[in-house]
């Protein structure tokens, strides 16, 4: 009962944070970069051009560019994901509409790059650091990363030059740099929220119940562990899990390990470079690796 109720406050936290991060993000856009015409990337991005276009509100059309996005995702990504970028989009979708009519805090490009820039890396940061996300395109990045080993986040960023590129043939190349700069000071905000997760990550997990991890690593998040063995000064002989995945797949780790062992350690730490294959999911966990697993951890018992 009580490893329930955690778990709803957990969830309730999440969403809170998700909250909060996304009424900051819309903050960002409508008060900081749409006045001024500069450009988030991503479906922001191409919802200020739109809007810029056309004047249809920014908030409907970022919510219905956002839904082919969640609709791909939804099947590879996790349900509880993708109720969270959904969640998210959402949020974020409303409060730009009730930001819109507000009085703008700065119409000086300048200020608007700097804090809109650092404003919207807080918002998002959070927002993913709760496990959500409020842009489709980083969910088929994800996807990409999955099937084609492309690296997420300079998926991310191809897209976005060809949003920066469009925006200096629209609008000139002055907000397209504008709008560049902006993209770079608010992925480093969000890099400092979410404590560097725009690079790859590894993390390594120490416990009593690794066959039980390690397949619902691989079940969920479609991620191979390497399969180690420790021995700890006090704990005795221990089975650890080594394993890369993408900034986004850490909190839905963490999510993973809680539920079934809560005194694991688990350390994780960013990856420069990966050389090499990545094994991709197969379908359930090896016989031959589910059997050393078992082995190991029944010998960490004794």
């Amino acid at each position: 009962m009580k490893a329930e109720k955690k778990s709803i406050l957990r969830l309730l936290i999440d969403f809170l944070g998700i909250s909060l991060g996304a009424v900051i993000a819309a903050f960002a856009i409508e008060e900081f970069l749409v006045p001024c015409t500069i450009l988030d990337g991503g479906v922001v991005g191409i919802g200020i051009i739109v809007n810029h276009l056309t004047g249809l509100p920014l908030g409907v059309f970022t919510v219905g560019l956002n839904i082919p996005f969640l609709i791909i995702g939804s099947r590879k990504m996790g349900k509880l994901f993708i109720v969270k970028a959904a969640y998210a989009m959402l949020i974020f979708s409303i409060f730009l509409e009730v930001f819109a009519p507000m009085k703008n805090v700065t119409t000086e490009y300048l200020l608007a790059v700097s804090f809109g820039g650092v404003i919207l890396g807080i918002g998002v940061g959070l927002v993913i650091r709760f496990g959500g996300c409020l842009d489709g395109t980083e969910t088929v990045a994800i996807l990409l990363n999955k099937k084609f080993k492309l690296p997420v986040g300079q998926t991310v960023l191809i897209f976005n030059i060809i949003i920066f590129s469009l925006v200096g043939i629209i609008m000139g190349i002055d907000r397209a740099m504008y709008s560049l700069l902006t993209y770079f000071i608010t992925s480093k905000v969000l890099d400092i929220v979410e404590s560097g997760m725009d690079k790859t990550k590894a993390a390594m997990i120490i416990t009593d119940d690794a066959k039980v991890i390690a397949e619902q690593i691989y079940q969920r998040l479609g991620r191979t562990v390497t399969i180690m063995e420790g021995e700890g000064l006090v704990s005795g002989k221990k089975v650890i899990l080594y394993c890369v995945l993408t900034r986004f797949e850490i909190h839905e780790l963490k999510e993973i390990i809680k539920g079934i062992d809560s005194s694991a350690f688990i350390a994780v730490s960013d990856v420069s470079e990966i050389i090499g294959n990545h094994v991709k999911k197969l379908g359930r966990i090896p016989s031959e690796a589910a059997a050393k697993l078992t082995e190991e951890s029944s010998s960490g018992d004794e």
